[in-house]
């Protein structure tokens, strides 16, 4: 008598479907992949079967080369095991210049998130730090290039055991893999049968609540809540985007996927009060929870966290840049992901159930013809230069967001965390 065989999450016909579906939007939607357009992605090595798909897709799609870099987790944990103390002040400057040739060259960005949340909680704050300050002075050529959309760029998720476990301590193995990726493909829309026809939809509405937004011209916004009293004002001449955009190189792409979000760029000047995060923000493989900061004259002056708050204050301290909002997002209560009542530990999804600011540098994409202005005309508007971009929540169903007019009238955007 021979013993059954248990699917597992990666198994199963229905799995593999839905596998594709992702690849699918990830290359069509995401992407907006240009026939002989070469991709560059970058992904764990727990990502390969979706690596894979995608690769697929976009050969299909006519890409002239995929070139996948991989990262693994037990190798990053061995630099802080046995890396001398000097080495963490090193980044691979070659890569990131390599990767930054290829972007000038034509070339589009994919990368899939799937990192461990808590990768990097036991290790020395100081050492995570130096290291993620090296790798950002390294990576900023590449990074430019990005957040002024002169390339098409997308991120999608892959569900690994390690996120899986951190999500769902409680559950086994297999269920909590299983319960990850169905969260992924329902975020992703890769559980629909149209999944293509479906993101055209949603990215509709997401512009149509971007255009709603651009065309009362607040000066700034005042989020209300427990622990927030916190007023945004907006860089001059900025702009509401969401959904998909058109890079420079002419291809259209949605950056993010999922997206919920409609977003634009503060005036880095002009933020005052104080705000509490609404979820943990996991960054650099380290969990920071219930941030507390205050905001004068646009800079952060005091900053805490219940957990993390080493990590928290190395953070803040990368540049100059790094006290300053780069962007604010507004994202209703009832999206999908907050409706799910998860809490992803990933920032690509939990900045799609609540909405957000984001420490660091500026899309020059949110200013009416930023991408044609030079850093110092971008400075005069009020966009902000960082090394880093990090966002986290502050929005939830207890948060009222007001719009403040240009004469200081203030006009109902949200409440209880819903448009008005």
């Amino acid at each position: 008598m021979s013993a059954a065989i248990a699917e597992t999450p990666t198994t199963t016909q229905d799995f593999e479907t839905k596998l594709d579906r992702l690849a699918e939007v990830a290359v069509k939607c995401g992407l907006g992949l240009a026939p002989g357009q070469e991709v560059v992605m970058t992904a764990s090595v727990d990502a390969l079967p979706l690596v894979r798909r995608i690769t697929e897709h976009a050969y299909r799609a006519g890409a002239s080369l995929v070139t996948t870099l991989f990262t693994d987790d037990a190798s990053t944990l061995l630099r802080y095991q046995y890396g001398a103390d000097a080495t963490f002040d090193a980044a691979a400057a070659w890569l990131y210049e390599g990767m930054a040739a290829a972007y000038k060259s034509g070339a589009a960005r994919l990368a899939i998130a799937s990192a461990n949340p808590t990768l990097l909680s036991r290790e020395d704050p100081e050492k995570v730090s130096r290291a993620n300050r090296a790798m950002s002075k390294a990576y900023r050529p590449a990074l430019e290039l990005i957040t002024r959309h002169e390339i098409n760029w997308t991120i999608v998720s892959a569900g690994t055991p390690v996120w899986a476990a951190a999500m769902f301590p409680d559950l086994p193995a297999d269920e909590a893999l299983r319960k990850l990726w169905d969260a992924i493909f329902a975020a992703s829309r890769a559980d629909q049968t149209d999944p293509v026809a479906a993101w055209k939809k949603h990215d509709e509405k997401l512009h149509a609540s971007a255009d709603r937004l651009n065309a009362k011209r607040y000066a700034a916004l005042h989020f209300k809540g427990p622990g927030t009293d916190l007023k945004v004002g907006l860089a001059d001449d900025h702009l509401w985007l969401g959904g998909g955009t058109t890079a420079g190189n002419g291809r259209y792409c949605i950056p993010n996927m999922p997206t919920e979000e409609v977003f634009t760029t503060p005036h880095k000047d002009r933020v005052e009060g104080t705000v509490r995060s609404t979820k943990p923000l996991s960054y650099q493989g380290t969990l920071i929870e219930e941030i507390r900061v205050r905001f004068e004259g646009g800079k952060i002056v005091e900053a805490h966290a219940a957990e993390g708050e080493i990590v928290l204050q190395r953070m803040i301290e990368t540049d100059e840049g790094a006290r300053r909002l780069g962007e604010v997002s507004l994202v209703p209560n009832s999206s999908p992901i907050a409706a799910s009542g998860m809490l992803f530990l990933n920032t690509l999804f939990d900045e799609n159930a609540a909405c957000h600011i984001a420490l660091g540098q500026a899309y020059s994409s949110c200013l009416k013809n930023g991408d044609k202005l030079t850093p110092e005309e971008l400075a005069a508007k009020g966009a902000n230069d960082s090394l880093i971009h990090v966002d986290w929540m502050i929005g939830s169903g207890k948060v009222d967001v007001d719009g403040i007019t240009a004469t200081g009238g203030a006009e109902p955007v949200m409440r209880g965390g819903e448009w008005v």
